[in-house]
C-alpha cells in the first residue's frame, strides 16, 4: 500500500491510495479524494477484505496514516501484520513503488481533471486495462488477472463460479471507450 500525490486543473490537491497484490502485481485499489485519513483507509481495507479475503500482511511506508493508533488497532483485530519498510528505503516496497511509477506516467501525467469523479472514472477503466489486458513482464508476459487464475492458491480456478474476483468489465460499457469519455 502507498499514496501519491496530484491536483486538479483548478489546483486542487488530490491524494490517491493505492493497493497491489504482490503475488500477480494486480492493482486492487486506487481510491481517489481530498483527504485520505487512517479511518478512510481502514473502510477501504475493510472493503477490499470483503471482496478479496483477508490478506496474512501488509507492506506499508511508515506514513502518519499507516503507524496510527486506529491502524495498528485494526490490523491486530483482523490478526494482519503491518510490515513497515525502513525509513528512507522504498525499495522495499518496491512492487507498489513500481506500479505508481507506472501509474503516474500513463495517467496521473497524461491527463489534466478537471474533477474528482473524471479523475475516478479514468483510473477505474485504466485499472480495468492494467489487470485484464496488459501483459506484465514480470508475469512472464501474462495479465495480472491470468496469472492469478493459472496460479492463484484457488480450486477450480478456471470455472467462472470459484475463480478469484477481480474486476469485471460491464456488459453495458466499453472499457476501451471510458478513457475518451472521461477526458471529454
Amino acid at each position: 500500500m502507498d499514496f501519491m500525490h496530484d491536483g486538479l486543473i483548478g489546483g486542487k490537491p488530490f491524494r490517491s491510495f493505492n493497493i497491489i497484490d504482490d503475488f500477480n502485481r494486480e492493482s486492487l485499489v486506487i481510491t481517489l479524494d481530498t483527504s485520505l485519513t487512517s479511518q478512510r483507509i481502514i473502510r477501504e481495507l475493510n472493503k477490499l477484505i470483503e471482496w478479496r479475503g483477508k490478506p496474512a500482511k501488509l507492506r506499508v511506508d511508515n506514513g502518519p496514516e499507516f503507524v496510527s493508533a486506529a491502524m495498528e488497532q485494526w490490523a491486530d483485530e483482523n490478526q494482519i501484520q503491518l510490515k513497515f519498510i525502513q525509513k528512507g528505503k522504498p525499495h522495499q516496497n518496491g512492487y507498489v513503488e513500481r506500479f505508481n511509477r507506472t501509474y503516474r506516467e500513463e495517467i496521473l501525467d497524461n491527463y489534466a481533471f478537471e474533477s474528482l469523479a473524471q479523475a475516478r472514472m479514468m483510473t477505474q477503466a485504466w485499472i480495468w486495462v492494467y489487470n485484464n489486458e496488459r501483459p506484465h513482464s514480470s508475469l512472464g508476459y501474462m495479465t495480472p488477472r491470468g496469472f492469478l487464475l493459472k496460479y492463484g492458491k484457488c480450486p477450480n480456478a478456471q470455472d467462472p463460479a470459484f475463480a478469484f474476483p477481480t474486476f469485471q468489465q460491464d456488459e453495458e460499457n466499453k472499457w476501451e471507450t471510458m478513457f475518451l469519455t472521461a477526458t471529454s
